[in-house]
């Protein structure tokens, strides 16, 4: 038993460290917003915590369709439940970017720099949970499809996703809404495809932009190790 787990850490040690880094950057966030609250006795960037926890979701689900994906008969039972529910999650790993806004609030309670501080694990943490997520679809739908339905999902999901920050951060929806009223959800959603604002329009754009050539970066970097220079 004790070898079996042994080979299994071997032959999956990075998902392991990329599970492992995840957890350990969320927990870092954690105590730091802990200690802000210690030393101002406010509660201030408590939600943060709430937000990094609902970006962890998308994450699990990847990591759950991912394990299944292998199997072929639990890939067309199990897969399509497990991608709705990624793709009415997985906005809120980025939606964590945009709470870098609150920095524009004067605190005289703590310095500057230690709110950037914890700005930035937050929203590296959360761009990293849903990049991750969105790589393993990503082989998923590769793996089953082909290299063309993959890249046309990643940007797909880019845009959808950036519409969805888009309603969270001003329509002030969130993904339960989707579950608990989808008819509210949709009618805004249809009054907002029938006359689009010009900030919809440039948000979504940009932040798509944005989030696709941080994930196109990604994958490069991931594969690059797997290019061989050509031997002389």
């Amino acid at each position: 038993m004790i070898y079996e787990i042994i080979d299994f850490a071997r032959r999956h040690r990075y998902k392991i460290s990329i599970f492992a880094l995840m957890a350990l950057a969320s927990l870092i966030c954690v105590v730091l917003v802990a200690a802000r609250i210690e030393y101002t006795d406010t509660n201030r960037h408590l939600g943060l915590v709430w937000n990094l926890f609902l970006a962890w979701i998308p994450f699990g689900l990847a990591y759950f369709a991912y394990a299944f994906s292998w199997k072929k008969w639990k890939l067309y039972f199990v897969l399509p439940i497990t991608v709705f529910l990624w793709l009415i999650f997985f906005p809120n790993a980025p939606y964590i970017l945009t709470d870098l806004q609150h920095l524009a609030k004067n605190s005289t309670n703590v310095p500057l720099w230690y709110d950037v501080i914890v700005m930035v694990w937050f929203s590296w943490t959360g761009l990293l949970l849903g990049l991750v997520s969105l790589y393993l679809m990503h082989d998923i739908v590769y793996r089953t499809f082909g290299r063309l339905p993959g890249w046309v999902f990643v940007f797909i999901v880019s845009g959808l996703s950036s519409f969805g920050v888009y309603l969270g951060r001003f329509a002030r929806f969130n993904s339960w809404d989707l579950l608990n009223d989808p008819k509210e959800v949709a009618v805004t959603i249809l009054g907002l495809a029938i006359d689009p604002s010009m900030r919809l329009i440039a948000f979504t754009v940009l932040f798509s932009i944005f989030y696709l050539f941080v994930y196109l970066t990604l994958y490069s970097f991931a594969h690059l190790v797997q290019e061989k220079p050509n031997a002389k």
